[in-house]
């Protein structure tokens, strides 16, 4: 059998991506891990955050937030966001950092500013003598990251996609018209080759005779500790940011979620925890807080990988046929996936950005991954 599509990678953006491509024509997903979402989607405690990151990842997160609040009834059976909010903190000295904060609120996803007392009330947890001033973003909401991804698999197995997992690619080749994708003692074929690799993306490239995008994977460290019990608060707590690092604090259901924000280039592999940055951001939050960390129930790694400038990589590639790019999200893939995989099906089968992209101001040429061409003319 021929495929029309054949998406390599089972996390958030592949299957998105194959989700919407469902509807066009027949597609599978190939994952080499036992478990769709093995290495970053599976290891993300994401956050709908509408000021995060640079102006096109902001704007692609906005054409997201359509679907995030109304899916589809037989999508899901529990709602994808729920609310959270964002408090960011300034220590005595750096009240000047939440200036740019406020400067980006706006009508619907407005940003206000805090005393140190209200802040506190906020987020009983931290220490008042290391909190001058704070701002507050009402709209930041969790991320359901099991339910949106099960979302995205039972529906496009609904639609009659396959995913197939435990499966490494191996060899690429292109013959006879169609992608002919190896690994495991398997070879499947496909007509369209989406390169949703996660990390591993410039390596299929490579396979499939493209050239690599200097894609780098950068290693994301995190913990789970107690929340202390004299520790209580008439509302739920809010995620928390510092304003003079990159360090940020997540509740989740009587503990917290807490990582160093930390973006260590590393080949893509199997992340794991360095034992020296757990120490580190032990002390550091003992230091900053209220909480006296008598051990940490759980700690992990992620990969996030970076396109050279923060900008995910979308489109087809500029010699290869018939080999689609989807990659390069920064950390951003989850609250990105909805409008990514609508635009990959857009631009795989009519050749244009969705219309609500395009809307937002994003253009093609901004997520293409022919911008690195030099003198490239086309676009899509």
């Amino acid at each position: 059998m021929i495929y029309d599509y054949l998406v390599i990678g089972a996390g958030i953006s592949g299957t998105a991506a194959a989700f919407e491509l469902s509807a066009h024509g027949t597609v599978v997903v190939i994952e080499a891990e036992s478990m769709p979402g093995y290495h970053s989607t599976g290891r993300s405690a994401a956050l709908y955050e509408p000021h995060y990151g640079n102006s096109v990842v902001r704007r692609i997160t906005q054409v997201s937030k359509n679907f995030f609040q109304n899916p589809a009834s037989d999508f899901c059976h529990a709602p994808l966001l729920k609310p959270r909010g964002l408090l960011t903190v300034a220590m005595p000295g750096d009240t000047e950092k939440l200036a740019p904060i406020l400067e980006q609120s706006e009508p619907g996803a407005s940003i206000e500013s805090l005393t140190k007392a209200e802040a506190c009330e906020l987020a009983p947890l931290l220490d008042p003598k290391q909190v001058e001033a704070a701002t507050f973003e009402v709209d930041v909401a969790d991320i359901e990251v099991a339910t949106l991804h099960q979302g995205y698999l039972g529906s496009l197995k609904r639609a009659g996609g396959n995913v197939l997992c435990s499966m490494r690619v191996k060899h690429i080749l292109r013959k006879d018209g169609a992608w002919q994708v190896s690994g495991n003692g398997q070879t499947i074929r496909g007509k369209t080759l989406i390169n949703a690799a996660g990390a591993w993306a410039d390596q299929i490239a490579i396979m499939a005779g493209a050239v690599p995008n200097q894609l780098v994977a950068k290693r994301r460290t995190a913990i789970i500790v107690d929340l202390p019990q004299h520790i209580a608060t008439s509302r739920q707590l809010p995620a928390i940011d510092f304003a003079e690092c990159n360090n940020y604090i997540k509740p989740e259901a009587g503990k917290i979620m807490v990582s160093p924000g930390d973006e260590t280039p590393i080949e893509p592999q199997d992340a794991w925890p360095e034992d020296l940055d757990i120490a580190i951001l032990v002390d550091w939050l003992e230091s900053r807080t209220k909480i006296d960390v008598r051990r940490v129930e759980h700690s992990w790694a992620g990969l996030r990988t970076f396109a050279p400038d923060n900008i995910p990589i979308v489109g087809y590639d500029s010699i290869v046929e018939d080999f689609f790019w989807l990659a390069g999200q920064g950390g951003n893939g989850i609250m990105m996936s909805p409008a990514l995989g609508v635009t990959t099906a857009s631009i795989i089968t009519t050749g244009k950005l969705s219309t609500e992209m395009l809307s937002m101001g994003v253009e093609a040429k901004d997520i293409s991954p022919r911008r690195f061409d030099k003198g490239q003319a086309q676009i899509l």
